[in-house]
C-alpha cells in the first residue's frame, strides 16, 4: 500500500472532509472522511474503489472542485 495524496477541504477554520488516496497494486482506494454541518464528530463515506490512479484523481479532482465552489480552502499533503 502506498499512499498516493491527500486533501483536506475546510470551510471558516474548521475541517469539512479529507480525501485521501492509497494504492493497493491492483486498485487505488479513496477514503474519505466528512464532518457534516454542526456535527462534532465525523462520518466515514465508501470507500471509494477505481482501477487506476488516473480514474482515482478524476473523482478527487471532482470533489475537490465542488468544495472550492462552496468556498472550502483546500490543501495537500
Amino acid at each position: 500500500m502506498k499512499e498516493l495524496y491527500v486533501r483536506h477541504a475546510r470551510l471558516d477554520g474548521r475541517s469539512v472532509a479529507v480525501l485521501r488516496a492509497v494504492d493497493e497494486s491492483d486498485r487505488v482506494v479513496v477514503e474519505a472522511q466528512v464532518w457534516p454541518k454542526g456535527a462534532e464528530t465525523s462520518v466515514q463515506p465508501g470507500p471509494y474503489t477505481f482501477p487506476t490512479a488516473g480514474e482515482a484523481t478524476r473523482f478527487v479532482t471532482h470533489a475537490v472542485e465542488a468544495f472550492i465552489a462552496l468556498g472550502c480552502d483546500i490543501r495537500a499533503s
